[in-house]
């Protein structure tokens, strides 16, 4: 277990001064203790990123470090590079045990472990496995404990969060990034030969791109929920919820290679991605072959659905795609949403017709409401003849609302969907 916080080792830190953006270096102090199993506290310093210890290294110290994890790879039956990576990319050499870094960072060896757990990594036993990074990382959730910004399940909560989230982005940068850019460039040359050099000169820049779209999503968010009409709001709001599911999905993974079925589902995901975040919507999550997402307007959550049924229509590579949308009070927790009205947008995808959208009534009020769309055919034209009575420019809607027929949805009763369309089969 190596716990890899974006604080610590090569981790983006505030810099002194509180400047947003910029970054420390690899935080240890002038002389960093280490703690052998006795508890006997040494000077010895610890690796930096390059396999530096802190000061300056010369090539033989280098070497003595490289040694030393070949040694320990041995004793242990690692492999010697995935060692090396795990200290470049740790910024530090292992030194501690888990018992021996909730001590070192001056919290229980309880409250260490559900710390560790919740980020997602397992139960290592007492092997030698943790760094000053896994130290630093205790000390600082702990701290937000005692100072009483956090109370002890909240800092759980952010330790799961942040797992849960970087743990799926490592996965999907090593298996579609790294793995493609680390194949041998030449004729002779071995891949080991080549991923070393090139994390070396990618983890810095990734680094600092991983910092910048955090900070522009913290400040999006926190945006959004400063808006918010009242406290309660900023935990149960009104939002449009929208799924999107591509048909027939299960007959294509019997027919289809697994390469193709996993491009497949890479370019649905990411048209989906695109759009609804150009649109204004916010994307929750993808679930291989359906999408979940939000938006705090009505119109937007139409304008989405729509634009993801023309898109895929005009691929003859993807299959057909329904869509359901429902509106209302909606708990979010953990970067997701919950609740009844994510439950009926669930279900009216279930029963919605292929390349259609349904929407529930309250939605179709809310489109009504913000003249988005006119509450019948009828009523459109008997607007459009008063205002041409009146030598007025008739009201422009976007959408066009159809009743449905009333039926039964599991777990949720009797339900009344509308069929969503563009007014007068308009392209946007």
């Amino acid at each position: 277990m190596t716990v890899d916080d974006t604080g610590s080792g090569t981790g983006a830190l505030p810099a002194p001064d509180g400047e947003p953006g910029r970054t420390a270096g690899p935080v240890t102090d002038p002389a960093p203790a280490r703690v052998d199993t006795n508890g006997d506290m040494s000077g010895e310093g610890i690796a930096g990123p390059t396999g530096e210890t802190t000061g300056r290294m010369d090539g033989q110290s280098r070497l003595d470090a490289q040694n030393r994890m070949d040694e320990e790879s041995v004793d242990s039956g690692e492999d010697p590079l995935a060692l090396r990576l795990e200290t470049l990319i740790l910024g530090a050499e292992r030194r501690y045990t888990p018992f021996q870094a909730a001590r070192s960072a001056g919290v229980s060896m309880e409250l260490a472990s559900r710390f560790w757990r919740a980020m997602g990594f397992a139960d290592i036993g007492q092997a030698k496995a943790l760094t000053e990074a896994d130290v630093l990382a205790l000390r600082r959730l702990a701290g937000l404990v005692e100072a009483g910004l956090l109370s002890e399940a909240m800092a759980v909560q952010v330790a799961r969060s942040t797992g849960q989230t970087t743990a799926r982005l490592a996965e999907w940068q090593i298996d579609s990034f790294l793995e493609g850019l680390t194949e041998p460039p030449e004729p002779g040359m071995t891949r080991t030969e080549v991923t070393y050099p090139l994390i070396e000169l990618l983890l810095p820049e990734l680094e600092e791109f991983i910092v910048y779209v955090w900070r522009r999503q913290l400040a999006a968010a926190t945006g959004r929920v400063v808006q918010a009409g009242d406290d309660e709001e900023m935990v149960d709001r009104r939002l449009a919820v929208g799924f999107a599911d591509l048909v027939g999905f299960t007959r294509l993974t019997r027919r289809m290679e697994e390469e193709e079925l996993g491009e497949l589902v890479e370019a649905f995901e990411t048209t989906a991605a695109d759009l609804v975040a150009a649109h204004g919507g916010r994307l929750i999550k993808t679930l291989g072959d359906e999408v979940l997402y939000a938006a705090d307007d009505a119109g937007i959550a139409a304008e989405i659905a729509l634009r993801l049924i023309e898109t895929m229509a005009n691929d003859e590579t993807m299959p057909e795609l329904r869509v359901g949308i429902a509106f209302g009070t909606v708990t979010t927790r953990m970067g997701d949403v919950f609740g009844t009205t994510v439950n009926l947008a669930s279900r009216l995808t279930s029963i919605a017709p292929r390349d259609a959208v349904l929407v529930d009534g309250a939605f179709a009020e809310e489109l009504v409401r913000t003249g988005d769309a006119p509450a019948s055919e009828a009523e459109a034209a008997e607007a459009a003849a008063a205002a041409e009575k009146e030598g007025e420019e008739p009201p422009v809607y976007r959408f066009a609302l159809q009743p449905m027929w009333q039926r039964p949805v599991r777990g949720l009763g009797v339900v009344e969907p509308w069929l969503l369309a563009r007014r007068n089969g308009d392209q946007p």
